[in-house]
């Protein structure tokens, strides 16, 4: 990380402002070559910034801040410009000609962050979730994990792991003195303890469920309105909805927000066991694999004949010929509304039950397979009499926590999490 790098921060112009960052030893330079100074340290000033022949660029405010207390750890240097292309352009244009210079990859102002201890990697994922947020729940639970919250209670595992390790080293290595002789009497007991806190973490809801949104399927035999529903729940005449069978032929989703709380709705092809041709049958094969994924499945077919755990919807309530539920959860139409605002609510209360709380920090894939090692490690060590194995789980436990901070981290892992940031941050 010799190398100076720069980029537009802000969004794309025009805008009525562009923000271009600096970040990197040769910042100052960079500055002083624009605008002729180096202002005083966090102080936002006034200048004319100008390009290497004189000539004028720009009339912005510029910041200088002198690492490592900065964002990124480095010396940072902050050009609030008009946000006109041209403007933007030119000034980028005269930052690529200075010695040192260039232009920033995605997320490396953030992964120079990590780099440099301003950040842990836990936190760095969150913050990719947090810019990624499009409903207020996914920002809360991204701003609790962005936050640290996460990271501390990692921190606090593994600084009481340390300890009992501790104790278990004193007794391999002083075996043969009297005052170290045995392990704590409460050993055993702090490390069932963590285990029980891990396992608390590891049977929340996970980050991908929060980042998908709440899966509901649509399902059911062909010509019972579910193109018909699933239009009206995600607001918009996405299906083609026919008294046609087998118009649907594949699986269609949209996503869609409810008081904040992301779902995920799926109209299915309509499931019988004569398909009019291949194409039909494919749509009827993707339905199933649709039924297999999903969270949960509003079921329009014969009572009973739907998947475990689906919900009987009566549809088509305001037709004569409409299939009849004794114990149908929802009675609806599509068509004149008829309790559609209760299957809604109904709706959101089980995605919110199912989802991250707001300010929750969630896990990911990764973090929850890594903390799952850690918790068998620790397990395994809690039913072992040989100090030597009980250190060796302890060992492993440890490695699981480095890898959530990211102590651990590998080249590629960093270049996949970090590519998912825009350019400038």
């Amino acid at each position: 990380m010799t190398d100076t790098i720069f980029a537009l921060s802000s969004g794309a112009p025009p805008a009525a402002i562009g923000v271009i960052r600096i970040s990197g030893p040769q910042a100052g330079q960079a500055l002083v070559a624009l605008a002729g100074r180096l202002p005083a340290p966090r102080r936002a000033s006034l200048a004319k910034l100008r390009d290497s022949a004189g000539g004028l660029l720009d009339e912005a405010l510029v910041l200088w801040l002198p690492g490592p207390a900065t964002e990124t750890g480095e010396d940072v240097a902050e050009l609030q410009c008009h946000g006109g292309r041209a403007i933007i352009g030119g000034i980028e244009s005269a930052l690529a000609k200075l010695p040192g210079l260039r232009r920033a990859g995605p997320g490396e102002f953030t992964r120079r962050a990590f780099a440099n201890g301003k950040i842990d990697l836990a936190e760095a994922e969150g913050l990719a979730d947090l810019l990624e947020a499009e409903t207020e729940l996914q920002r809360a639970v991204a701003q609790a994990m962005a936050g640290g919250a996460f990271s501390r209670v990692v921190s606090d595992w593994r600084e009481r792991l340390l300890m009992q390790s501790a104790a278990l080293e004193a007794v391999l290595d002083f075996a043969d003195e009297d005052d170290v002789t045995t392990l704590p009497g409460d050993f055993m007991v702090r490390i069932a303890a963590l285990e029980q806190e891990i396992g608390g973490w590891l049977g929340r809801p996970r980050a991908e469920a929060l980042r998908e949104g709440y899966r509901v399927v649509i399902a059911g035999p062909p010509n019972l309105g579910k193109s018909t529903l699933f239009n009206v729940l995600v607001g918009s005449d996405a299906a083609i909805a026919t008294p046609i069978p087998g118009t649907t032929r594949d699986v269609l989703t949209r996503p869609v927000a409810y008081e904040g709380i992301p779902l995920l709705f799926a109209d299915t092809a309509g499931l019988h066991d004569a398909a009019g041709d291949g194409v039909e049958a494919i749509g009827i094969e993707r339905a199933l694999d649709a039924l297999d994924r999903a969270d949960l499945v509003l079921w329009l077919g014969p009572e009973g004949e739907g998947p475990d755990g689906a919900w009987e919807v009566a549809s088509q309530i305001d037709r004569e010929a409409s299939l009849v539920k004794r114990s149908a959860r929802h009675r609806i139409s599509a068509i004149s509304g008829a309790g559609i605002a209760e299957l809604r609510a109904d709706l959101i209360a089980a995605a919110r039950g199912a989802l991250p709380k707001p300010g929750e920090a969630a896990l990911s894939e990764r973090q929850h397979s890594l903390l799952l090692g850690s918790n068998r490690a620790l397990a395994a060590a809690r039913h072992e009499n040989d100090p030597l194995l009980i250190a060796e789980g302890l060992r492993l436990a440890r490695v699981g926590f480095d890898g959530l901070l990211g102590r651990t981290a590998t080249e590629d892992m960093l270049d996949t999490l970090f590519g998912r940031f825009c350019i400038g941050k």
